[in-house]
């Protein structure tokens, strides 16, 4: 069990951030848009003991206005299923892998994602690992899923697909790329911390907090 030097403080910043190489998304991409996709899809994901999830909205751009989540990603290591709420929504066995405690599905800022979802199904989301609270022993300061994939493994996942439309009547190979990698790359950063293969003091953004408060 790893124990952190408590004065341990590793945080990247914006300029180094963009001197990275771009992670580019290594796995399989299975789009799910009918009823019998989502059950094959279901049936293969429950066979496995941890996944990583994600959710995608539509951009909102004024004042007061909200979406409902248009994808799900579930994601295992060498494949990552794509759900399009937005025309399948979430069936009862969507919603039962959901709410299975036996089977942990690792993501990030996840209260997020539960209100998000609470919009359209009263789901009760069982079985999460948020990584913000997860990679804090380890001394890792940042919270964004970009910055916390760049400290343990030196690349850059690229945020342009982002504010795209995700209601869109096909997603582009970009935007299925640029959502799959979200959900694999939790799972990937979980598993390279739970296997103690990540040394804090040896990372090249990793001072202590006293060094933190002196550059201030």
């Amino acid at each position: 069990m790893y124990t952190p030097d408590p004065k341990l403080k590793i945080s990247i910043s914006k300029e180094e951030l963009s001197k990275l190489p771009t992670m580019v998304y290594p796995a399989e991409v299975t789009l799910v848009e009918d009823a019998a996709t989502a059950r094959t899809a279901l049936r293969a994901l429950s066979r496995e003991s941890i996944v990583g999830f994600d959710t995608e909205t539509r951009p909102a751009f004024r004042k007061g206005q909200t979406h409902n989540v248009a994808l799900m990603q579930l994601s295992t290591h060498d494949r990552c299923f794509l759900f399009r709420l937005n025309k399948i929504g979430i069936s009862l066995e969507l919603k039962d892998f959901l709410e299975n405690p036996d089977i942990t599905k690792i993501g990030l800022s996840i209260h997020d994602d539960f209100n998000a979802l609470h919009r359209s199904s009263e789901v009760n989301c069982k079985g999460f690992v948020d990584l913000q609270n997860y990679v804090k022993p380890f001394g890792i300061c940042d919270i964004s899923l970009q910055k916390i994939y760049a400290i343990i493994f030196g690349e850059r996942i690229s945020k342009s697909q982002r504010l795209t439309n995700w209601e869109a009547d096909k997603l582009t190979p970009g935007q299925q790329a640029y959502a799959a990698l979200d959900a694999w790359a939790c799972l990937k950063i979980y598993d390279y911390l739970k296997a103690g293969d990540f040394h804090p003091e040896e990372s090249p953004y990793a001072k202590t907090k006293e060094e933190g408060e002196d550059k201030k």
